[in-house]
């Protein structure tokens, strides 16, 4: 009897070490969305880090740039890397979610590509210039034109909220269209041979593009997009996502951005 006792008690005393282990388990892991190039590459290379401090990190990736905030609003995913500031805040405005950034990790300076001109200089009057139909990256695109002094916006405007209204002058008479889903730039670059193509460093280089070299013209290093990691209020503090910002911003992390990326990726110094 003693003994029968005795093997029921270590029976139960297992089972409650293995509940308690899945629960370590669960709450030491996190999921994260991610854009598949550079984002859930510099995850990847993360993930063994994160393992050494006790902490389980699961990618999700995304083709698209909505799917990765919705799931994180509803709580599919604990956070996401794979957006700028500007696309955080016009996100939120869209939808009424109250996504936060927690960590700024890189900057992808923006390029303006083309398949036959070749340099700013030979673009011609009348040139077809398609961005996305992403808002957030409007003001964006428009301010590297007004930089580059191939047009000039109304003053007095938010310019990283500038639409295509807001060109006051415009000596080229260039032809600003908006009507594609950004991951599919890569594809009017190829198709669109006379027109200049504004795209998404992660979709560059994902379609094979070296952006310092390829682009004819390109946002310098200093770009205020800073692309970050970004979680609801009620995650803000956990441990877990602090860490993953930590380990982010380590120079081993930030090492592998420069090495595998050339300058098409340019990490940001934590505080």
């Amino acid at each position: 009897m003693k003994k029968k006792l005795s093997i029921a008690l270590i029976g139960i005393f297992v089972l409650l070490l293995a509940a308690c282990g899945g629960k370590d388990e669960k709450e030491d892991t996190i999921k994260v969305g991610a854009t598949s190039t550079p984002h859930a590459e510099i995850l990847e290379k993360a993930k063994p880090i994160l393992e050494d401090e006790g902490i389980k990190l699961e990618i999700e990736e995304y083709q698209d740039y909505n799917l990765p905030n919705d799931d994180v609003a509803n709580g599919d995913i604990d956070a996401n890397f794979h957006q700028h500031i500007p696309y955080l805040e016009q996100t939120n405005k869209d939808t009424g979610y109250d996504l936060v950034n927690i960590g700024e990790i890189h900057i992808e300076p923006m390029g303006i590509y083309s398949k036959n001109i070749k340099s700013k200089d030979d673009i011609k009057k009348g040139t077809e210039v398609i961005m996305s139909r992403s808002v957030a990256d409007h003001g964006r695109v428009l301010t590297l034109f007004e930089d580059k002094g191939l047009i000039k916006l109304k003053d007095g405007i938010d310019k990283d909220n500038a639409e295509i209204k807001d060109i006051k002058e415009n000596k080229l008479d260039l032809k600003f269209k908006a009507e594609v889903d950004p991951g599919l730039q890569p594809e009017i670059y190829e198709k669109e041979k006379d027109a200049l193509v504004a795209i998404n460093t992660n979709y560059a280089i994902k379609a094979g593009l070296e952006p310092k070299e390829d682009s004819i013209i390109i946002e310098d290093d200093d770009s205020p997009y800073v692309n970050i990691i970004a979680t609801t209020k009620e995650n803000k503090d956990d441990k877990n996502l602090k860490e993953l910002v930590k380990v982010l911003h380590s120079k081993e992390i930030q090492d592998f951005i420069n090495k595998e990326y050339n300058g098409a990726v340019v990490p940001v110094k934590g505080e």
